[in-house]
């Protein structure tokens, strides 16, 4: 039989998606599954975006240019303006998904075996991203103690070697929706600049800031010029997963060039859907103050009702959709599929994502679980109720 490849054997299974089938076993045989494991918001498209595909009379659903159409390019560096980061269209790279800009990004400033610092628990399908492209991930550890903020300066200093291409970060972050502080973007700026290195930063989750913080882009940090790169998309901003449409953007022309022929050899990104994407980006504010005023709302419902939960703790997120609970057990992973197979509240049950998989470092966040607060708050303080009872008949 021909052999399957050490890459394909070493590729990491999704910690969020790999017990689908347990989930979905359970609702055949009739449970309601609520779902707290994928960061899949409930909330509504952007009309505009949706009647932008319904009305249009393309005859010929062509190709678009391998790095976007030039229009939906001029328009997403307007938008990047108004967050007060300025760059031109042709700083910018039109992605197959936040996932496809990443992995582009990878293959266009790493060789095989070249190392990238991450901040851990981290973005799971980063590992997959590093294994597809032959980049080791190295992990430098941030706590649940201290909400998951940037681990101290010297740490990331130890890991560097001359294999280092780059720092790569969430912010907001996925899995814990820690967001980074200017001045804690500042550090990170003057060892990339001493070290001569990329700082990429996964900024998918912008628009989603809390408690009156605003966001920090490392595009607006002076002198990162030819350091700093940054991954975004269009999911989880205008609630559009489904589009699969991302960007990858930077002032440094060399890495524009490169990424470019990577984004050559897949032809182009979705024509429809950048269709779909240029006109969300005529969504009002008044759609954004509504989000994050119920995504505030759920959240503080949330870290309220986990708190209550003896042995439970729970890291505070500033940002984005998710949190990272701590339960009183050794294996999340066991526990997550026990809750699909073995338990129900009055017919229902819960599916988590347990955190191990957010962690490159083996043996860490084994008794984690990050939770995706995308439920409307009925059913949120249900599933957390069910995830109580769930914990006391698990323990005994």
């Amino acid at each position: 039989m021909p052999t399957i490849s050490q890459k394909g054997l070493h590729m990491p299974e999704s910690p969020i998606r790999k017990l689908v089938p347990f989930a979905e076993a359970a609702k055949k045989r009739g449970a309601k599954v609520l779902h707290l494991n994928i960061g899949q918001p409930d909330i509504k498209t952007p009309q505009v975006a949706l009647d932008a595909v319904r009305n249009n009379t393309i005859d010929v659903l062509a190709y678009s240019r391998t790095e976007g159409s030039e229009t939906y390019r001029e328009k997403l560096a307007g938008y990047y303006a108004k967050n007060d980061i300025h760059v031109s269209a042709d700083d910018i790279i039109v992605t197959t998904g936040g996932s496809e800009a990443l992995s582009f990004v990878m293959g266009s400033i790493a060789d095989a075996e070249n190392e990238i610092i991450i901040p851990e628990p981290f973005y799971a399908n980063y590992n997959g991203f590093a294994t597809s492209s032959g980049v080791t991930v190295v992990p430098v550890v941030s706590r649940i103690e201290n909400n998951f903020a940037l681990p101290p300066i010297e740490e990331f200093e130890k890991l560097i070697t001359p294999k280092t291409k780059a720092i790569l970060i969430c912010n907001p972050g996925n899995p814990t929706g820690y967001l980074y502080s200017k001045e804690e973007l500042q550090k990170l700026a003057a060892i990339v600049k001493k070290s001569n290195l990329f700082l990429v930063a996964d900024e998918v989750y912008r628009e989603f800031t809390y408690d009156g913080v605003e966001h920090y882009s490392i595009l607006q940090e002076a002198g990162l010029e030819e350091h700093a790169i940054i991954v975004d998309s269009v999911s989880k901003r205008y609630s559009m997963c489904g589009a699969r449409i991302g960007c990858l953007v930077t002032r440094n022309k060399e890495v524009i060039k490169t990424a470019l022929k990577f984004a050559q050899a897949r032809l182009s990104p979705p024509t429809y859907a950048q269709i779909a994407a240029e006109a969300a980006l005529e969504t009002t504010q008044d759609y954004f103050d509504e989000v994050k005023t119920e995504y505030v709302e759920r959240r503080n419902l949330l870290i309220d009702e986990l708190e209550k939960i003896e042995g439970v703790r729970v890291a505070r997120p500033k940002g984005a959709f998710y949190c990272i609970a701590e339960l009183p057990i050794e294996d999340a992973e066991d526990f997550a599929q026990w809750l699909l197979e073995d338990f129900r509240l009055d017919n229902e049950t819960v599916m988590v994502a347990p955190a191990a998989g957010f962690y490159a470092t083996k043996g860490l966040g084994k008794n984690q679980i990050r939770i995706a607060y995308v439920l409307e708050k009925e059913s949120l303080k249900r599933a957390v109720n069910i995830l109580k009872v769930a914990l006391k008949s698990y323990i005994g």
